[in-house]
């Protein structure tokens, strides 16, 4: 195996779009990779091309309930546990709030159970959502948040926070050698056409010709990472082996209106479609980029693909993607005004 690597390593999440590029990650590394997935936002079409590679499995199911018995087996192995399972956009998570919360309180205590029980280092996928609607900016690792906990994002936002929370006292009282990222908008290859993401939502309106729909006036602003970055950026910090400060945040610091990126988007595919604009949605938050400097001295972590590269081979993933799930998920998100092309 490349550089001797025979960890195993279980990836919650692992068919969903950053699950399914961590696990190929992973495996170009030598490793044996379960990915647990109930297909909720997961996708088989994902990890596909996975089907004959002999340290790949995957396994049917949710993390709110009791996990399979092969995983609590002591005869299996496990040296590392991602936990990327949770809707991570704004039209899927709030589809199933309870679901959302549930994940990322019980799926996530399931999960550090299990790297209790056999060792495994635990990382836990966070979000910059943590941090709301920030009056602080950037955003460091230190800041509080300003979240609404009522509001119709909080099972998400609060869910994450609520998941943290939980990992840290796993921390704390020595139950579990732990690792939290902190993520910032993502972007690339096997983004859900229908996840109601601003970079999807205007790439396949662009594409299909259809008004292409910014929420607010277009000046909020987002801070959008390549997705091969954002894994590379994972990898080292499940290697990190010093002390561990706490979470670290990991996404691109250019900050750009999603006015701005709607326009760039356009000039890029040819399209002839107009910008519209619609009112923003409750709890959108108006700014969002951030302070990387603990992952650049931690880790030595830093973006290296340009929004241009990334928006580049985005859209061509989209535009060649022929798969049936995203075929018709293409046409939901063409439907203008159904999903939002300013939320994240």
């Amino acid at each position: 195996m490349k550089n001797g690597n025979s960890k195993h390593v279980l990836v919650a999440g692992g068919a969903g779009f950053l699950g399914s590029h961590l696990c190929d990650a992973l495996l170009s590394e030598g490793a044996h990779v379960i990915a647990l997935d109930n297909f909720q936002t997961g996708r088989k079409q994902n990890i596909r091309h996975l089907e004959r590679e002999p340290r790949f499995d995957i396994i049917d199911s949710d993390i709110i309930k009791p996990l399979p018995a092969r995983l609590r087996s002591k005869r299996v192995k496990i040296d590392e546990i991602f936990n990327l399972a949770c809707a991570a956009s704004p039209p899927h998570y709030q589809a199933d709030p309870e679901h959302t919360m549930l994940t990322s309180v019980v799926g996530t205590h399931s999960l550090l159970t299990l790297a209790e029980a056999t060792g495994a280092r635990f990382f836990l996928a966070s979000t910059s959502e943590i941090y709301g609607d920030p009056e602080v900016h950037p955003q460091t690792e230190s800041y509080w948040g300003n979240v609404n906990p009522t509001g119709p994002r909080a099972c998400y936002d609060e869910g994450k926070r609520a998941a943290e929370t939980l990992t840290f006292d796993f921390d704390r009282s020595r139950r579990a050698d732990v690792r939290v990222a902190r993520i910032f908008n993502t972007y690339g290859p096997r983004m859900r056409a229908d996840d109601g993401r601003v970079v999807s939502n205007v790439i396949c309106q662009a594409l299909a010709g259809d008004d292409i729909t910014v929420y607010g006036d277009g000046s909020q602003t987002r801070s959008f990472c390549y997705v091969s970055d954002l894994v590379d950026g994972f990898v080292r910090l499940m290697a990190y082996d010093e002390s561990f400060p706490g979470a670290v945040n990991l996404g691109n610091p250019v900050e750009l209106t999603v006015g701005d990126l709607a326009e760039k988007v356009l000039a890029m595919t040819g399209s002839s479609s107009r910008i519209v604009t619609r009112p923003l949605p409750v709890d959108d938050p108006r700014r969002r980029r951030p302070d990387i400097s603990l992952a650049k001295k931690l880790l030595g972590w830093a973006p290296r693909t340009s929004l241009d590269a990334g928006l580049k081979a985005t859209i061509a993933w989209f535009a060649e993607d022929q798969s049936d799930d995203n075929k018709a998920a293409r046409k939901v998100a063409t439907l203008g005004g159904a999903v939002s092309a300013g939320r994240v």
